[in-house]
């Protein structure tokens, strides 16, 4: 199989959501040239504004594979992954992304995420939301044991 292949599941997924009251977003993840998870977009069927395909499909691929390491993956989303996605691609290390539309097709319809690649751009104080840095000697403790810690899981 070929990477239209997975990419026209991908696709197949997200009109089969919206048909389901989701959203227009759908995800496989392959290995071996065999997908091993899908995901679609479950933000408003679940309340869960982390339900995006990609977020979704990484999930059922780790739990498929019993591990947080996606290495040897790739992924065919409808949609060009969000900050949140891209974000969650990079932490399990999945090879390589295929998607279909752009981020400026999604703002087209009213996905629009221009406005967290700009806030990432800000100085720390200059976001929207604040971020307040409070127990700073408390919390470094938790880290400080990790440091020290010689039988962990790095990840």
């Amino acid at each position: 199989m070929n990477s239209d292949f997975f990419m026209q599941k991908a696709i197949e997924l997200s009109i089969k959501n919206i048909n389901n009251n989701g959203g227009p977003f759908g995800c496989v993840i392959v290995k071996n040239n065999k997908i091993i998870s899908e995901g679609v977009n479950g933000v408003t069927q679940n309340n869960d504004p982390t339900a995006h395909a990609e977020i979704v499909a990484i999930r059922n691929a780790c739990t498929k594979l019993n591990t947080f390491d996606l290495s040897g993956c790739e992924m065919y989303t409808s949609c060009e992954p969000c900050p949140m996605c891209l974000s969650a691609i990079y932490w399990s290390h999945i090879d390589i992304v295929y998607y279909g539309n752009s981020r400026e097709n999604a703002a087209e319809i009213e996905f629009d995420d221009k406005f967290i690649y700009d806030e990432m751009k800000k100085d720390i104080n200059a976001r929207k939301i604040p971020l307040k840095r409070i127990l700073k000697d408390e919390a470094i403790k938790a880290f400080n044991l990790w440091a020290q810690t010689e039988n962990k899981t790095k990840y």
